[in-house]
């Protein structure tokens, strides 16, 4: 794809990356290079799975308090709760081991930790003027790319909805990509995760805000997806498949934090808001619909991608090979056996037309390939897939 040498584009990805079986083992030396007290941020399940001791021992001296308190779907509470123990411990680093909750959730506290006040002072774009409290992620999942981005997510429950944070200043300085600490994922979340990242990959591919240096870090996340999803499902102690998913994750979360995500995640924030669905679950279950509501639009895109799903193309035009990658979307969704209809997971049809409403009001929808002109169309998608 060709871009018009007018273009211009700005880029960011500050967060170092460590990757590599047993890379664990570097954060003491990576806590040490920003302070000398730090505090964990985790959820029960990994407490319960042994995870959080293991970082407690690595971390040491260093260790000034866990907090452990973090749900699925993390509301402005839970982040300010979280900032108020972090600074009773006087603490100057943030830590963060867990999934995309944990992760956002530690955002947050790092900018209440700077600057005081409620998360909810802090919902909105590039309000902060100065370096946040630095942060060091390890995620134990491949899907959200959280570790990377600028962005977090937060359930704002007074107003029913999820709230988008996005901040360069908040970034998270370090990012530790240990395959082994993924191997306890069971292979429902590991599908969940994995087509998270597939649907950051290819919305950043086909945002109107894309460039360059997003679409070739996004084109070789949804190979590695396509290529290393299937077995890390099937055999979740192949540390190979699970390394290559957490790259995928990565290099995905660079993608879209960059050039933003679209229709799929501004439907999924609000299925997540008002029905409870997992966000990897859901945008998993949407993606090939808003590919095809997108595909007229961008069939040239929509080839790239198939092509990178390993679809074979040769001779075809560039709309029936958009297609073609729809249906190779559609195949590894059912190889990895998630649900493929939204009344399969319990959601009520009644509540899609207030999902369709919300959607409305996310701000990734304005950066879709296609643009949409009402709820409508929206809830249309959302019938189709129910």
């Amino acid at each position: 794809m060709s871009y018009d040498a007018e273009l211009s584009f700005n880029y960011f990805s500050p967060t170092k990356v460590v990757f590599g079986e047993g890379s664990l083992r570097e954060l003491p030396m990576e806590i040490a290079a920003f302070g000398k007290r730090a505090v964990l941020v985790t959820d029960a399940g990994l407490k319960e799975a042994g995870l959080t001791a293991q970082a407690e021992e690595i971390m040491g001296g260093l260790l000034v308090g866990t907090y452990a308190d973090v749900p699925q779907d993390s509301g402005m509470d839970v982040v300010d709760k979280g900032a108020a123990f972090a600074l009773s411990r006087d603490a100057e680093v943030v830590v963060s081991l867990g999934g995309g909750s944990v992760i956002d959730t530690a955002k947050g506290m790092c900018i209440l930790m700077k600057e005081g006040g409620s998360m909810r002072d802090f919902q909105g774009m590039q309000m902060l003027t100065r370096p946040q409290t630095p942060h060091i992620v390890i995620p134990t999942t491949a899907g959200t790319g959280s570790e990377v981005t600028a962005g977090s997510v937060i359930l704002d429950k007074e107003q029913g909805q999820k709230i988008i944070n996005f901040e360069y200043h908040n970034t998270p300085r370090v990012a530790i990509l240990d395959p082994v600490l993924t191997i306890k994922l069971p292979p429902a979340l590991t599908a969940s995760t994995g087509m998270d990242a597939m649907t950051h990959a290819v919305e950043s591919y086909t945002s109107q805000q894309r460039n360059p240096i997003s679409d070739a870090v996004a084109l070789h996340a949804i190979r590695l997806v396509a290529n290393h999803l299937p077995t890390a499902v099937k055999d979740g102690t192949d540390l190979k498949a699970r390394g290559q998913m957490q790259v995928a994750a990565l290099l995905a979360g660079w993608a879209f934090s960059n050039s933003m995500v679209g229709l799929v995640h501004a439907m999924a924030h609000s299925l997540g808001a008002v029905c409870r669905i997992p966000h990897g679950l859901a945008n998993g279950l949407l993606l090939s619909r808003v590919m095809a509501y997108n595909l007229d639009e961008i069939p040239d895109l929509m080839a790239d991608i198939a092509v990178a799903l390993g679809a074979e193309t040769r001779g075809m035009e560039p709309l029936e090979a958009g297609r073609a990658a729809i249906e190779k979307i559609d195949a590894l969704t059912r190889e990895i056996g998630l649900s493929r209809r939204l009344s399969e997971l319990g959601v009520d049809e009644k509540a899609l037309s207030e999902c369709a409403e919300l959607s409305l009001s996310d701000g990734s929808i304005i950066y879709n390939a296609r643009m949409v002109f009402g709820e409508e169309e929206v809830l249309g998608i959302y019938r189709k897939a129910y």
